[in-house]
């Protein structure tokens, strides 16, 4: 069998729970720093985000937090979110297209498609057009443009130091965490956000090093953004008996707005998609749905962080929540569609808010209890990730006595998303460009299968001593392409296929040559038994052989023969497990024997 002889050898590693090395320990101390810079660019993300507001609205220079609540209905109302769309429409043009949109999609598609690189240009256009399209009125979160921007500076990092595309993947993922911890205060949801939506595995290589950039910037946010939760609250109520299934009842509510959601936002983008003008003009006419909605409620506009506190505690009428519900998801939905550039927490945090508090003023307890939980529901069915939503809220409000009910709430609107869409409001983005992305992990069959459980063992071999003539007659006559060829002590010494035999017949005659005197030199690759299958793949890969002897490993000698066909059936009885259904009845003592 032909074999590269330039393939670099396949260690045998010990078998354990995880892959690591000492290398991890570097990867630490690197998440460290882009822990701090996360943090420092959020921070200077929410300043950027507060001058805009204050130049633009009200006409001052300055950083503190400005809430367009009171801002006048007026010409200048509707006419300022389309200055700033335009703005981002030029921006994208002619600086980045990757600024365009929630910023977790272009995450995701840099890690799995494009090696976790990100440009320079990202990572300082990324923040200055969110910062001008929440500014201006757009109805964004800062978390999705500083998870790109935290994102790209890690990526950067990664790059500098000419890192491997799993590491880029790392330090990206630590970046992103960072900046969501900074802004938020959030760093176990923001290590479970990077788990559920980021990393796309579980290994402590990336785990490690992106837990590490969340306690960073734990250890920073209140020098820059001050102590204690973002959202004070606690309601405690004290639920009756079918107290969680109203929660969970709340959940498939949430569940349901999350697809009607995801499925508008979808059909507006294909809506602009048929528009008979450039791209570029799209985010200024998203601008201006944005500003005829701010006519209707002031409220709606902006990032909303004050509305999500009124929410909470409960200082909303009904009337005001349901006008900031309608106009909050219709010029989110256009707006967001149209290309231009913002994130989509805040706004899922407000609409499914509004929709618990309506909820909650049927069911026991204060609304601001169901508000909460209906936020927590509204990200976990609209991301795809229950676990974030049921932990960010309550380290976004400190209430950990309502942990019970998030839960259920939370995944009861991921169980009603996963069997009504295909895909979640951010990997269908993604598919829309033409990839597929996976959301399910499992650990790979090939790593829990040893080389003993598909190897055939019955063997047919070639002796070494065995005349080339004679050995060149039964490989055109066997019944195998491959024959193993064994020394006398039954130690495998090559390959020999029938292109091989077929090669011979073109030479002159060999006389008395021995059939091991045309095994190649190179060293023959084999396994052994205990061999986990991913070590054999490895191995097929590195050396080019299709066809891999099996060998004792202390006497050498030969003991079965693992083929590529043998390596697709570990993938198969996988496939058989999760699908074939069998009825088990035991009758007595025979029959549990017999089974």
């Amino acid at each position: 069998m032909p074999r590269s002889p330039t393939a670099a050898p396949v260690r045998r590693r010990p078998l354990a729970d995880f892959r690591a090395d000492p290398r991890l320990l570097v990867l630490v101390a690197m998440a460290l720093l882009i822990g701090l810079a996360g943090t420092v660019a959020a921070w200077g993300l929410l300043a950027l985000i507060a001058l805009v507001t204050n130049l633009a609205w009200f006409g001052r220079f300055a950083i503190g937090s400005a809430s367009l609540a009171g801002a006048t209905p007026s010409l200048w109302m509707v006419c300022l979110p389309p200055l700033g769309g335009l703005v981002i429409g030029l921006m994208a043009r002619f600086g980045s297209e990757k600024i365009r949109g929630h910023g977790i999609p272009e995450a995701i598609e840099a890690i799995l498609i494009g090696g976790s690189r990100m440009s320079p240009k990202v990572a300082v256009l990324k923040p200055v057009s969110s910062a001008i399209s929440i500014g201006t009125g757009g109805p964004f979160g800062a978390e999705g443009p500083i998870i790109m921007t935290g994102g790209a500076l890690g990526s950067l990092f990664a790059q500098f130091f000419h890192l491997s595309a799993a590491e880029r993947k790392t330090l990206l993922v630590a970046g992103a965490a960072a900046g969501m911890t900074a802004i938020f205060g959030t760093p176990v949801a923001a290590v479970l956000l990077a788990v559920e939506l980021l990393l796309f595995e579980w290994r402590p290589r990336s785990f490690i090093p992106v837990v590490a950039a969340a306690v960073t910037a734990t250890v920073l946010r209140p020098a820059l953004f001050g102590e204690g939760p973002l959202f004070p609250f606690a309601a405690d109520p004290v639920l009756p008996w079918w107290g969680l299934i109203a929660c969970a009842g709340l959940g498939v509510a949430a569940g349901l707005l999350s697809g009607l959601l995801t499925t508008l936002l979808y059909a507006c983008e294909d809506a602009f998609e048929r528009l008979p003008i450039h791209w570029m003009w799209w985010p200024a006419l998203g601008g201006l749905a944005v500003g005829l909605g701010g006519l209707v409620e002031p409220r709606a506009l902006g990032v909303g962080y004050d509305v999500i506190a009124d929410l909470l505690g409960g200082h909303l009428a009904l009337k005001a929540v349901l006008l900031i519900l309608g106009v909050k998801a219709a010029i989110w939905l256009v707006a967001l569609s149209s290309g231009t550039s913002g994130g989509v927490l805040a706004p899922l945090l407000i609409l499914g808010g509004a929709m618990g508090w309506v909820a909650g003023t049927l069911l026991p307890g204060h609304p601001g209890f169901w508000a909460l939980l209906g936020m927590a529901a509204m990200l976990g069915g609209t991301m795809r990730a229950p676990l974030t939503g049921a932990l960010f809220a309550v380290e976004l409000t400190g209430d950990v006595h309502a942990l019970p009910g998030l839960l259920a709430a939370s995944a009861a609107a991921y169980a009603v998303t996963v069997l009504l869409l295909k895909r979640s409001i951010l990997t269908e983005k993604i598919a829309r460009r033409g990839q597929h992305v996976t959301r399910e992990y499992g650990i790979d069959p090939h790593e829990l299968t040893r080389v003993a459980d598909v190897m055939v063992r019955d063997v047919d071999t070639l002796p070494g001593a065995m005349p080339l003539p004679e050995a060149a007659a039964v490989l055109a006559a066997g019944r195998h392409r491959t024959y193993p060829v064994v020394d006398d002590a039954g130690r495998p010494v090559g390959l020999v296929s029938r292109a091989d035999a077929l090669l011979w017949t073109t030479e002159p005659e060999h006389g008395g040559e021995r059939l091991d005197g045309r095994v190649p030199e190179d060293a023959l690759a084999v396994v052994h038994p205990g061999d986990v299958t991913a070590h054999a793949i490895e191995l097929m890969l590195a050396t080019g052989q299709g066809r891999l002897p099996v060998t004792d490993p202390e006497s050498g000698r030969l003991v079965g023969l693992l083929t590529r066909k043998d390596l697709l059936q570990v993938r198969a009885a996988f496939g058989r497990a999760e699908a074939e259904r069998q009825a088990y009845f035991v009758r007595g003592p025979k029959a549990a024997q017999s089974a």
